[in-house]
């Protein structure tokens, strides 16, 4: 059997693995199916998402809290220990130095930026269905186009390379036709820091792309997690976004992006300067009168300018 083989391979058991893109005669690939059942086309890629017994009897143990712990909710930016940041500063520039980014699509003037994780921000990764489509998060392409008006995008995942590409296929991000992604970041552009209270954890410092790239600052770069400390490193650049879990329950109910499209474009509109954002309070979001006015005079100079061009 098809999974019997993936766990020769991979030691994670048949009733632990989640197989996407694996159909038996339009329906679902049962466990009891064999690879000449399947007729698989040469070169098909299978995505498993799945744990080994020691990963999970690891999480089923409580933790000693003061070791490698983070509980997110706790977390904030004073907790970084604050003498080691130049460790830190010489760890980003390490990566900036020796990373390297496939670009997919250059950097456009005047575009900010915007930087997204995957899991849980734009895909459930953990329930299971026939498809990768059926985990996206609702209104995913809409929010996606729209943010392209203003923002360059770049997509930071705490995994592989290949893992992303292949997320990014399945839900049909890579080939859409009314955004483009800048390029992909993946765990090795990760650091790791030193909390005092919750010891050593992985982030994702946005100065690795501010190197590369000095056209972004905090100026004019948002990221959207679901995990705070990710974004630890710059805590006035990130937006904690609700976690999407259970696709199947939640997909008819959460309007998280279509409610972040209005944010993002607002604040794209009506504000030069995003360290002056709070981003925890974003839902509260509403530029002043002053200027609103002053952003829909630069939109008709703008209009102007592109006529006479």
């Amino acid at each position: 059997m098809l999974k019997i083989a993936i766990e020769n391979a991979t030691g994670v058991r048949p009733e632990r693995q989640k197989l996407l893109n694996v159909k038996f005669q339009g329906k679902v690939a049962t466990d009891n199916c064999t690879l000449s059942d399947l007729n698989l086309k040469p070169n098909l890629k299978i995505m498993m998402v799945g744990s080994l017994e020691e990963a999970i009897e690891g999480a089923r143990t409580k933790p000693d809290v003061g070791d490698d712990v983070v509980n997110d909710l706790d977390i904030e930016e004073e907790e970084v220990d604050v003498e080691n940041q130049e460790i830190y500063l010489a760890k980003i520039n390490k990566r900036i130095r020796d990373y390297k980014i496939n670009v997919l699509n250059e950097p456009r003037p005047g575009k900010k930026l915007l930087v997204l994780d995957i899991d849980y921000t734009l895909f459930d990764h953990r329930s299971v269905a026939e498809t990768g489509y059926e985990l996206m998060r609702p209104f995913l392409h809409e929010f996606l186009t729209s943010s392209y008006t203003h923002y360059d995008i770049v997509i930071w995942s705490a995994t592989g390379m290949k893992w992303i590409e292949e997320k990014m296929r399945l839900l049909g991000v890579s080939t859409h036709q009314d955004y483009k992604i800048m390029f992909y970041l993946d765990y090795l552009a990760m650091i790791t820091v030193h909390t005092t209270k919750y010891g050593t954890i992985d982030v994702k410092p946005l100065g690795v792309i501010w190197g590369k790239y000095p056209q972004y600052s905090s100026k004019n770069t948002i990221m959207f997690d679901d995990i705070r400390r990710n974004f630890i490193m710059n805590p006035k650049s990130g937006l904690k976004i609700r976690p999407f879990r259970q696709a199947h329950l939640n997909r008819d109910k959460d309007r998280e992006l279509l409610h972040l499209t209005t944010y993002l474009r607002d604040i794209a509109q009506y504000c030069d300067d995003f360290d002056t954002l709070n981003h925890k309070k974003w839902e509260k979001y509403k530029p002043d009168r002053i200027t609103q006015l002053a952003g829909s005079k630069r939109k008709a100079e703008d209009s102007v300018s592109k006529r006479k061009e």
